[in-house]
């Protein structure tokens, strides 16, 4: 297993809940298995993963438990290295080799990622993604509004929570107002709300007709999300798989939709069998990155793909990257992101 290390700079800053940073660090993971090389990335984000120093730790176990010479010639060598790689402790690191080795398999099946997933899926030539239009005044709202819909969004998260609900319920009727009924709005609190000012947005929100709140709530109020689903608005859970597993969240009933990030998930093959479980039990599932390089990014394109008629998903964020691994393999056009659809990955990720 092979593990360079890389800085991505930012194209501003970002501001997280562990401070700010100017760059995304992280690690490509090349594996040789059943005769194909895979990739992967492993890029750490504190706060919603292991560190970065952390996840080098992971990796070089992993790398010193794999057997790549079994694992190249009959596939039966990379047991070893995934157990040293817990998605729940290590989520980025398992992404990084979970990902490599999933573009091997499906390059030696000869079959596009999101087909391997699902064998009898058809051809999934793209996938719809949503705009993100940040915290403004109701006039810059507006106007970063339009200019997405007119480069083919239909679908639109809006940032609320650091203004009163009423400015917010403001901005919202005036994007609604500006880009007609076709265009679905969303709204991302980041947990700004205490459970009466959330339950006071989502019935003001609801005159924008806004699809769903995303983290309303602190991440660790389940219940608190639960009573919130008796709104007009559907609940997005996103930070609260952070704080809980997978099956705590089903059990408390807090969700209509669930916000899916591979890299915080441990790799791709859990985001897709946490989106098939979501889909089980009447909850859609909303694939988006954590400003990952191009290869999480595809990587994410391909689980998004499988999922039947999935909604618009927020992997628009290649620009939030002043420099990237390489070429786009999935650039944005109008409102949706082409799926590669040679083996694997796609034969444009390349090192």
């Amino acid at each position: 297993m092979r593990i360079d290390p890389f800085a991505l700079e930012l194209a501003d800053p970002l501001v997280t809940a562990a401070g700010t940073i100017d760059a995304r660090e992280g690690f490509t993971v090349t594996y040789r298995h059943r005769g194909e090389r895979g990739v992967g990335e492993a890029t750490p984000l504190p706060g919603w993963t292991e560190s970065l120093e952390a996840c080098r730790e992971a990796l070089d176990r992993a790398a010193a438990a794999a057997d790549e010479d079994a694992s190249d010639s009959d596939g039966s060598g990379h047991g070893p290295a995934l157990l040293e790689l817990d998605a729940a402790e290590t989520p980025a690191a398992r992404h990084g080799f979970a990902t490599a080795l999933l573009d091997a398999d499906a390059r030696a099946d000869g079959v596009p990622l999101y087909r391997w997933f699902d064998a009898d899926a058809g051809t999934v030539s793209s996938v719809p993604v949503n705009a993100t239009v940040g915290d403004a005044s109701v006039e810059a709202t507006v106007e970063a509004a339009e200019e997405a819909v007119d480069a083919g969004f239909e679908a639109l998260k809006c940032k609320v929570g650091a203004r009163s609900v009423a400015e917010d319920a403001r901005r919202l009727r005036a994007v609604r107002e500006a880009v007609g009924e076709g265009v679905e709005l969303r709204a991302d609190a980041n947990a700004a709300y205490d459970r009466e000012t959330a339950r006071e947005a989502l019935e003001a929100f609801a005159s924008a007709d806004v699809s769903y709140v995303e983290q309303p709530l602190s991440a660790d109020d389940l219940a608190g999300h639960r009573e919130l689903r008796e709104a007009a608005v559907d609940v997005a859970l996103d930070e609260s798989l952070v704080e809980h597993d997978p099956q705590t969240v089903f059990d408390a009933d807090a969700a209509d939709v669930l916000i899916l990030k591979p890299m915080v998930l441990g790799g791709p093959d859990s985001a897709h069998a946490l989106a098939t479980r979501a889909r089980e039990r009447g909850i859609e599932p909303v694939v988006t990155t954590t400003i990952d390089g191009l290869i999480a990014r595809t990587a994410a394109v391909h689980v998004a793909a499988a999922i039947p008629d999935v909604r618009a998903c927020g992997l628009a964020t290649a620009d939030r990257l002043a420099v990237d691994l390489g070429p786009d393999p999935c650039p944005v056009a109008d409102g949706t992101i082409p799926v590669p659809q040679p083996p694997g990955l796609g034969r444009e990720v390349t090192l």
